[in-house]
């Protein structure tokens, strides 16, 4: 009998660890000033959502781990580099800490910045403009955000809409943020997201999650940017030591996203990127295209988590906690 109790005991802190994952999330706060939007996770600061009229598009800026630790580089400020960064040969400015999007939808560039020019293909640029702050709401274990945009052409002329929807949690060694996205041909006429290289979920990672010295890794197995940009995964995680912590960042791409598994644009300079469309650059095979074209009123779904984990991908258990996030996605 007290065999079977231990058993049963067992089974039930078992249980009771994957469950405490929920019972130990911590309350999600979110505060608007302005153009912005503080989310804080546990009482302290975890990430900024910006959609400052006067820049190209919203961003979040930077995003910390659970301890504090910035996972993400700090700048631009607006659009401005601050002169420490300005000779970094890999600055590529318009890549935000974190943002959405694309080098070409109808012909335009949502992915470069006009404030940015030295570092464009001198195409035309578009703007993601704010429409609305549909949803912003705190919880005891979860907070959500969810806004809409235009996506405004060069000459203010608006060519679809875009819905970003964000679910954030955090417990002591973790912060998740699950990412959707709508990309819709709204205005009388379709859309169509072109074949390149330059998209489309990113984040641009701390200096110290370059690899090297860090190590990037995918769900296959493959190691480093070789092995990985331009290939098709579940997930990506990047993992290292910043100030002082062991920690990673990871992009798990959604069964439920648009041609899922994604291809990755992840750079060793430190962009991770999940870019479904750019399969002619990243093939090489000038008989592929990858672009789509969103009929009139209908839409195209991104979705994705961001998984920032204390300690290396194996201590993390990356590869387990993609399993669980896809099981709750199909």
């Amino acid at each position: 009998m007290l065999g079977k109790i231990m058993a049963a005991l067992a089974v039930l802190i078992s249980v009771g660890g994957r469950a405490g994952v929920s019972r130990a999330q911590q309350t999600v706060q979110l505060e608007r000033l302005g153009n912005h939007i503080d989310i804080l996770v546990g009482g302290k600061i975890f990430t900024t959502y910006y959609f400052d009229p006067e820049v190209a598009k919203p961003y979040f800026q930077p995003l910390r781990s659970a301890r504090g630790t910035l996972v993400t580089r700090d700048f631009p400020n607006g659009n401005v580099v601050p002169a420490e960064h300005r000779k970094d040969p890999d600055l590529e400015p318009h890549q935000r800490p974190m943002y959405l999007g694309h080098g070409n939808i109808d012909g335009i560039d949502f992915w470069g910045e006009a404030a940015f020019p030295n570092w464009s293909d001198g195409g035309v640029f578009g703007r993601t403009v704010l429409s609305r702050i549909e949803t912003m709401t705190g919880g005891t274990a979860a907070g959500t955000l969810r806004a809409d945009f235009d996506l405004v052409g060069p000459r203010g002329r608006v060519i679809g809409e875009e819905v970003q929807a964000y679910t954030f949690r955090g417990d002591e060694n973790t912060r998740m943020i699950d990412c959707t996205f709508f990309i819709q041909a709204n205005r009388h006429a379709a859309v169509t997201v072109g074949d390149t290289k330059e998209g489309t979920f990113a984040i641009r990672l701390a200096k110290a999650l370059n690899s090297p010295p860090a190590r990037m890794i995918s769900s296959n197995g493959s190691v480093g940017e070789k092995e990985i940009w331009g290939k098709r995964a579940d997930w990506v995680d990047y993992d290292g030591t910043v100030d002082g912590e062991s920690l990673g960042v990871a992009v798990f791409d959604s069964p439920r996203s648009f041609r899922h598994p994604t291809y990755w644009h992840a750079r060793g300079y430190g962009l991770l990127a999940a870019n479904p469309f750019g399969i002619r650059e990243f093939t090489g095979d000038p008989n592929q295209d990858g672009s789509w074209t969103i009929p009139e009123r209908q839409s195209l779904r991104l979705e994705y988590r961001v998984f920032i984990h204390h300690g290396d991908y194996r201590e993390a258990k990356v590869a387990d906690a993609y399993r669980q996030y896809a099981a709750e996605r199909k």
